[in-house]
C-alpha cells in the first residue's frame, strides 16, 4: 500500500518549481530526493523497484535504427507505403487465383 504525504504549500510550490525546472514530475522528483536520503547505495532494493519511469527501466535496451546503416540508400519504408501495401495485395489476389 503507497503512502500519502501531505505537504505543506511551501514545500509544494519548491518541489513543482524545481520539477518543471528539471522537466520531470514533482512525484519522481521527491521519490528520488526521499530515495537519495533514505535509501543506501547497494540496499536490498531491486532495481525494478528503484526505477521511476519505464524509459528509466528500458534504458540501454532501446534505441534508434537508421536503414541506411543496413540499405545503401536506405529502406525508405514509409514512402509510398499506401501504393507499396495495394499493390501487396494485388499481387497477392493473384496468386491465389487458378
Amino acid at each position: 500500500m503507497p503512502m500519502i504525504i501531505t505537504l505543506t504549500p511551501d514545500i509544494e510550490q519548491a518541489l513543482t518549481a524545481e520539477a518543471r525546472k528539471l522537466g520531470r514530475i514533482p512525484e519522481q522528483l521527491a521519490l528520488e530526493s526521499l530515495r537519495a536520503r533514505f535509501i543506501a547505495p547497494g540496499s536490498n532494493v531491486s532495481p525494478a523497484e528503484a526505477q521511476d519511469t519505464l524509459a528509466d527501466f528500458l534504458q540501454g535496451y532501446l534505441g534508434v535504427l537508421h536503414s541506411s546503416d543496413h540499405v545503401p540508400g536506405g529502406a525508405r519504408l514509409s514512402e509510398d507505403s499506401g501504393r507499396k501495401f495495394a499493390a501487396g495485395l494485388v499481387a497477392q489476389r493473384h496468386q491465389k487465383r487458378p
